[in-house]
Formats: structure tokens, C-alpha cells, sequence
């Protein structure tokens, strides 16, 4: 609820009423994609050389849930806008007190999204890919 999830330093569900979905945490805290190693295979030499003295951080796709309540229909519908107007901006940053202080610079790639709403049309939750071009630049 309130103070759990930052959406570029606004409070996610006070300004959208949206909180993190299933499996949010396990996606943002996954250990990190690592680029592949310097191979050299000779002919003359068993084997390959792997030069793991410079290892880097490779970008990654992730998948994310999330949940938007409102109090009435047209509530959930201005929040819901509100929020995809947010994201289509293209670049945010995503912070939750409860996994450190740390900020994920995020873009929002608008692919792979499903969307479920609720009867009462006041609830809704999607998921949605975005990128984190580089997970080793963080605040």
C-alpha cells in the first residue's frame, strides 16, 4: 500500500492506486544477467581460454505485475490513464524502501502486456515487460 513502491519518486499507490503484483519482488530482485566472457579457441592449445578478468553486467527483460484500484469505475479509469501516461514517457525509475535505497532505472518497452479487470470495474492487473539497460547503474 502507501510508502511500499515509488514510481519516479512518486508514492505508486497515493498518485495511481497501484501496488506491485504477483511475483514483482522475485522479478526486480532476480540475480543479475552477466555478459558473456572473451573466449579465444586456438587449434594449437587444448581446450579455450575464457578471460573472466574484466566481468560485466548484461542488460535485462523483465517482467512486471501490477495492480490499480480505484473507488469507483471512473476512478480506476483516470488512475489506470494517469499511470500508462506515466509509462509511456518511456524511461522511469522504480524504488521500494523495503529491498534498500537503491533506484531501478527502467524503460517501458510496451510489449508483452495482459490486463485483467475486475466486474466491478474498479480493479485491474497487468503485467508488462520493460528493460533495465543497465543494471549496474543504480542509485
Amino acid at each position: 500500500m502507501t510508502g511500499e513502491l515509488y514510481i519516479n519518486e512518486k508514492d505508486a499507490y497515493t498518485t495511481w492506486g497501484v501496488n506491485m503484483g504477483e511475483g514483482f519482488l522475485d522479478a526486480i530482485d532476480a540475480p543479475l544477467p552477466m555478459k558473456e566472457y572473451v573466449e579465444d579457441e586456438s587449434r594449437l592449445e587444448d581446450g579455450i581460454r575464457i578471460d573472466t578478468g574484466n566481468p560485466k553486467v548484461d542488460s535485462r527483460e523483465i517482467t512486471l505485475g501490477f495492480t490499480i484500484m480505484g473507488s469507483s469505475e471512473t476512478d480506476y479509469r483516470s488512475k489506470k490513464a494517469a499511470f500508462q501516461t506515466e509509462l509511456q514517457k518511456g524511461a522511469f525509475t522504480i524504488r521500494i524502501p523495503a529491498l534498500g535505497t537503491q533506484k531501478y532505472k527502467m524503460v517501458y518497452t510496451g510489449k508483452s502486456i495482459s490486463y485483467g479487470l475486475s466486474r466491478r470495474r474498479d480493479f485491474g492487473h497487468f503485467t508488462m515487460k520493460c528493460t533495465e539497460p543497465n543494471p549496474a547503474d543504480r542509485e
